[in-house]
């Protein structure tokens, strides 16, 4: 059976605070900040803290160190900790802790791992972050299968929000930089197509570059930083302010309730602004044909009908639908992953666009030799 992660809650039970402390408290795992327990602790302004720690599936000094920690914020507020909920070994370690004192000169040290260490740090940490990927993808191949079935448990409320957030509320800053995109596409080929009296064919190179390429390329990168930011951030502050565990307490499927509808929203959205983009793309283009080169409006209109196919317009949408894909991918990836402390949500937050930014240029690398196979 596969353990769980760790989490902790903090109640009120009478006169005295419960800190119910659940799933696996191993130093190897990324365990909740003993700043944000104490802080919950103290809110309560109970003066007694018991323990409840029937749920630990297993725990190392990992557990040891939180419990110190913990103990030194709260005796600083004058809260007093029953440990009697404890387990026998962990009262045992921590009396003994704090009947020997630490020797002068025991803590070695911070040495400067060397090149090779550090490699061997970041590929370890590579390899692990691949393979919570990966168990990620599958958890949310399995959520889909629910949602195929009717049995996804979801608000068709957040999905209509998320739609809105995604679709309508982002046409301002689509529409901006597809302009300035079009417009730069066409002053940089007017000036190679010019030394050969070929400015018409401005229309051509705009059209086929925003339809193919640059249209679902530009959007899914705007919306790596607005959408799927947004989306990791949401979900850190979820995982900070213990949501998360709560719907998994309640018995409800994280992955089915708070990711699935955002990728749902963004895989339909993605396409539309798509078309959204190249329009505007298209429109950028020909306000510098007509106004810089002096071109017909209807000559450009028609060069550009010539030059771009359906072949263009449909594969465009194919990389658009998959790019929203993956910016929901991994913007809910990087919010789940996310620490419990305040700084870890952005930390979350600037990973989730990185991801999302390289995933989409290695996508449209992908696309481009499969494309070119094809005869696309």
């Amino acid at each position: 059976m596969e353990d769980t992660k760790s989490s902790i809650v903090v109640s009120g039970d009478h006169d005295e605070a419960v800190v119910n402390l659940s799933g696996v408290w191993s130093i190897r795992e990324n365990l909740p900040e003993p700043e944000n327990a104490a802080r919950q602790v103290i809110a309560l302004g109970h003066k007694v803290v018991r323990f409840d720690t029937s749920a630990v599936e297993r725990w190392d000094s990992g557990l040891l160190v939180f419990l110190i920690r913990f103990t030194h914020l709260l005796a600083e507020h004058g809260v007093h900790l029953d440990r009697q909920g404890l387990p026998d070994g962990a009262r045992s370690m921590l009396k003994l802790a704090e009947t020997v004192p630490e020797r002068e000169g025991a803590r070695a040290q911070q040495v400067q791992p060397s090149v090779v260490t550090r490699i061997g740090l970041w590929t370890t940490r590579t390899g692990h972050n691949a393979l919570e990927a990966l168990e990620f993808v599958g958890s949310i191949v399995i959520a889909f299968g629910s949602v195929i079935r009717g049995r996804a448990r979801f608000r068709r409320s957040d999905l209509s929000v998320h739609m809105q957030e995604a679709g309508v509320e982002a046409l301002p800053i689509v529409t901006l930089i597809s302009f300035l995109v079009g417009t730069i596409l066409a002053f940089v080929g007017a000036v190679q197509l010019e030394q050969f009296g070929a400015e018409i064919y401005v229309a051509n190179l705009v059209g086929i570059a925003m339809v193919r390429e640059m249209g679902a390329m530009m959007t899914a990168i705007v919306m790596a930083g607005r959408t799927g930011a947004a989306y990791a951030a949401a979900l850190g502050s979820m995982k900070v302010n213990q949501e998360i565990d709560a719907l998994s307490t309640m018995g409800i499927s994280p992955l089915e309730f708070l990711v699935i509808p955002r990728m749902i929203a963004l895989a339909l959205m993605m396409p539309l602004l798509c078309l959204y983009s190249d329009a505007v793309g298209i429109l950028g283009g020909a306000a510098v044909g007509v106004v810089g080169l002096g071109l017909s409006p209807v000559t450009y209109y028609q060069y550009t009908q010539w030059a771009v196919t359906l072949d263009d317009l449909v594969g465009g949408l194919v990389k658009a639908a998959v790019y929203g894909v993956l910016v929901a991918l991994f913007g809910c990836l990087r919010g789940i992953q996310s620490g419990s402390s305040s700084s870890a949500v952005g930390e979350a937050t600037t990973r989730a666009v990185v991801s999302s930014i390289v995933a989409i240029i290695s996508a449209c690398g992908i696309f481009a030799v499969v494309f070119y196979v094809l005869g696309i």
